[in-house]
């Protein structure tokens, strides 16, 4: 049987750093607000947390968990562990209905849903993703410094990648697991760098306990090393915002503008489904910013409807 909430001022899309973040600043502003999220975040895989003051190294799990015990101390926030499937409305009036029966009532939305990996078809890369494999050096060269590594990666956006992992490690080795997308002066630059690249595909990736031992290669090449950067293909956590009208980039990004609006009045994005940071941080940061721009709408609105 559907269950009819109250009207909610902001319901949050995710509970992710972002929708976490926009969640604690729109209770500090006294919005009532609902962070409905499924509990399946794309860093689940990743054992540690890192960048993030005063959290650097904590769990993913254990991050959420310190989160929502800081958020309760606003009563008008709750958090919800379900999936939202349907949206229907217009700005100030959107309905939404979740995979439990539940209905919610709210003025505004704000989609914190992250992205999500596409499989690459890489055996054995599951295996060792967020253990031994990763995707930001930011996040996770630290670990890895002066290691032996190889990076998945081609084209242009290798030859900004290279640089900068060589401020972790200079023993890398580059598979491009295909044609490398490579320039004959891009081929040279690496070449000077004394970075090999190997263009055969990738057969497998052989790890004992999610530390990778070697990338064997379908010509017969293994190259040993101890971690792996690849380059993820993403899209959007979920497919809700292209559903009401929200413009999606090529990318796979919600667009917004500088206050995290979509095209579609009432409706902002914030975190990894809006930038390309993909930083926890970062996420919570943006969220924080667009939860100011969101209960500021409200209060204008507010304050008109009463003059």
């Amino acid at each position: 049987m559907t269950k009819q909430m109250q009207t909610l001022d902001v319901a949050v899309i995710g509970g992710g750093p972002a929708g976490l973040n926009a969640a604690l600043m729109l209770g500090r502003a006294r919005k009532r607000v609902a962070v409905i999220d499924e509990g399946r975040p794309r860093n689940a895989v990743t054992r540690e947390t890192h960048g993030f003051l005063t959290r650097d190294g904590v769990s993913p799990s254990e991050f959420r968990r310190i989160a929502k015990e800081e958020i309760s101390a606003y009563p008008s926030v709750s958090f919800v562990a379900d999936t939202v499937v349907s949206i229907a409305g217009v700005d100030g009036d959107f309905q939404i209905g979740t995979a439990q029966g539940t209905t919610f009532a709210s003025k505004k939305l704000l989609f914190a849903v992250g992205m999500k990996d596409r499989p690459l078809g890489i055996p054995g890369l599951m295996e060792v993703y967020g253990k031994s494999a990763f995707v930001c050096p930011y996040c996770d060269g630290w670990e890895l410094r002066d290691e032996p590594l190889v990076v998945i990666n081609r084209g242009a956006e290798l030859m900004h990648f290279a640089p900068l992992l060589s401020g972790w490690t200079d023993r890398f080795a580059i598979c491009t697991n295909g044609p490398d997308e490579l320039t004959d002066a891009q081929r040279e630059e690496l070449k000077q760098h004394q970075v090999p690249v190997f263009e055969s595909k990738i057969r497998s990736i052989d790890s004992t306990d999610g530390i990778v031992r070697q990338v064997v290669l379908e010509d017969g090449t293994t190259i040993p090393c101890r971690g792996i950067f690849f380059k993820p293909e993403l899209v959007t956590g979920s497919d809700l915002p292209q559903s009401i009208g929200c413009h999606i980039s090529d990318t796979g990004m919600v667009v917004v503008d500088d206050f995290g609006k979509t095209n579609v009045p009432g409706v902002y994005s914030a975190g990894d489904a809006a930038s390309r940071l993909y930083q926890a941080i970062a996420a919570a940061a943006n969220g924080a910013f667009v939860a100011a721009a969101i209960n500021n709408e409200l209060n204008m609105e507010a304050w008109r409807h009463n003059s």
